[in-house]
């Protein structure tokens, strides 16, 4: 048997941030862009890796979540404390650079770990933390 991580979800506040961030910073192409009213869902995802995608979703967008929990959510989010995702790259430093270029809001640079990790963290436009480990295979 093998499982697979096949999407993991992350909440935006803005889709047109969200594509800059993912997909002109981070690389990621776009796999769906899909509206529904005011609202988008859009799944990105590291290119030649098909199997593995982010879903960023409208936050609180579930009909049975009161205006103040939606609004918990949003100052959760902003935050940084809501969710977050852990990347992996072979260039750890190359990606902080370009993502420090790009004026992505840097949250700790790279640095190595006392638990035998370097890895450096971002938060993307909406407040999500993005964590980046360098891959040491």
């Amino acid at each position: 048997m093998r499982i697979t991580i096949h999407y993991a979800f992350l909440p935006h506040t803005d889709a047109e941030a969200a594509l800059v961030f993912y997909r002109d910073i981070l690389g990621f192409e776009v796999r769906k862009d899909v509206g529904y009213e005011d609202m988008r869902w859009i799944t990105v995802g590291p290119v030649g890796q098909p199997g593995t995608s982010i879903v960023l979703h409208p936050p609180a967008a579930d009909p049975g979540v009161t205006d103040q929990e939606r609004g918990t959510i949003l100052d959760l989010i902003a935050k940084g404390a809501y969710t977050a995702v852990t990347l992996g790259t072979d260039d750890l430093d190359g990606l902080f650079d370009r993502l420090q270029a790009a004026d992505a809001d840097v949250v700790q640079e790279p640095i190595d770990q006392d638990y035998g990790v370097r890895d450096c963290a971002f938060r993307d436009p909406a407040g999500n933390l993005i964590r980046i480990n360098q891959l040491t295979e």
